[in-house]
């Protein structure tokens, strides 16, 4: 009786030990080594617990369902052609644009070419300088005094000028503008921008400026530029590295352009 009572007491010592044990555990685990952290921050129980254990203290975020700087511009069949303008009075208007954006739609300087561009391309981009969805301080001040009617004139005024013809590339094509990258979910360059595809609202590209291509790329991979449809853009800008980003504005930019038939020649 006594070997029996001796050992039901060393039973309760060593699970008295135990609990004891499991106690300090939480206790240093849960609470003093997340507090003596240096990146800790104190959300209380269920963070301390989560944090311990490895699992994210929420496993989904409220989203925000409205984007001030979305673009709201749709892509309809009307807009596609002359987007409904009048090409004379565009031609008018584009007057004031000639400075930056040449006397026929061909830039010298880092600012896009519009000579042949899509009549939705231009018509959206000047509907979210105008709404501010798209920023940039003269685009922007040109933009406002504009009209519904005075954009379909200058987008139908641009579509029909003549696009000057890319030279050969001189420098091996992208991965990247050809084929993508399935495993990271970007769509070849040329799905949309033209050589595989077009989809409406996506620009050509070839000729543009180097500096242009690539300063827009990396505004599209931080969130600046935010005027892409469904977010298209920044899904494949913010996966591309900045050699990458690089060497596609390098590709589509020294497709120098030549130009055709009732264009003006590139300055």
């Amino acid at each position: 009786m006594k070997d029996s009572a001796l050992g039901h007491r060393g039973v309760r010592k060593a699970l008295a030990a135990l609990l004891a044990l499991l106690v300090a555990t939480i206790l240093v685990g849960f609470f003093w080594l997340p507090q003596v952290k240096p990146d800790f921050t104190a959300g209380g129980l269920w963070d301390a617990i989560c944090r311990i254990a490895g699992v994210p203290s929420t496993w989904s975020t409220e989203l925000k369902m409205d984007d001030p700087q979305a673009s709201r511009v749709s892509m309809v069949a009307g807009l596609q052609g002359t987007a409904g303008g009048d090409v004379g009075r565009g031609g008018t208007l584009a007057l004031r644009c000639t400075m930056c954006h040449g006397a026929r739609g061909v830039s010298s300087s880092d600012v896009p070419n519009l000579a042949g561009q899509y009549a939705e391309v231009v018509y959206k981009q000047l509907v979210d300088y105008k709404n501010g969805q798209r920023r940039h301080v003269l685009m922007q001040a040109l933009a406002s005094g504009l009209s519904e009617q005075d954009i379909r004139d200058l987008s139908a005024f641009y579509a029909q000028l003549p696009r000057p013809s890319p030279a050969p590339a001189p420098t091996p094509v992208p991965r990247l503008v050809t084929v993508g990258d399935p495993l990271r979910n970007i769509a070849p360059c040329a799905s949309c921008h033209g050589g595989i595809d077009k989809k409406p609202g996506s620009p050509w590209l070839e000729g543009m400026s180097h500096a242009y291509l690539s300063t827009q790329l990396q505004q599209f991979a931080s969130g600046v530029r935010r005027n892409d449809t469904l977010q298209a853009m920044r899904n494949i800008a913010r996966q591309m590295t900045p050699e990458e980003i690089e060497a596609v504005a390098r590709y589509y930019s020294v497709l120098a352009i030549v130009g055709s038939a009732g264009s003006a020649p590139a300055r």
